[in-house]
């Protein structure tokens, strides 16, 4: 029988108060199990810090909104994150989300609904942190920041840490 046990761990409640927690078990998932390739959304780059200061050393990619999500322009990103996350050596990807793209502005001028977004709806059956998960694994892997031929652990919350 080739059966796998994992663990796995609920919180009471969501939010920034479990963030460390979160981090703490998925660096011991990730130890254990020998994968090296960390991803985490990070809209302004509190939980990113957080991340770069307890992942150091693995390849760590924090992804971000894109610049206008919020407002035209603007980058919800904070700055001083920014320069803390580059100087612990993780990287930091902007790009256009990989489930919404030029499809969500589509929706918006015609509205109709296309397949990018039928897929991220099918995704937030299970949870908006999963399908932010599988967005931002293929953000990175698509600019070549993780690898496509093994494993890695993509971390996202329920919009504020």
């Amino acid at each position: 029988m080739n059966l796998i046990r994992r663990e796995t761990a609920y919180f009471q409640t969501p939010g920034k108060q479990n963030t460390e927690a979160l981090l703490r078990f998925v660096k011991a998932y990730a130890k254990a199990n020998g994968i090296k390739d960390i991803v985490v959304a990070s809209t302004t780059g509190k939980t990113g810090v957080k991340a770069s200061r307890l992942f150091k050393g693995l390849n760590l990619v924090v992804v971000t909104h894109f610049v206008g999500f919020k407002e035209l322009g603007i980058s919800e990103f904070n700055e001083e994150n920014r320069k803390q996350i580059l100087k612990s050596g993780a990287r930091i990807h902007t790009a256009t989300h990989a489930l919404s793209s030029a499809e969500r502005a589509v929706r918006g001028k015609f509205g109709t609904i296309m397949p990018l977004e039928i897929i991220a709806n099918t995704l937030r059956l299970f949870g908006e942190g999963t399908k932010v998960c599988v967005e931002i694994a293929l953000m990175a892997a698509d600019a070549g920041l993780i690898p496509v031929d093994r494993d890695v652990v993509t971390i996202a919350g329920s919009g504020r840490g």
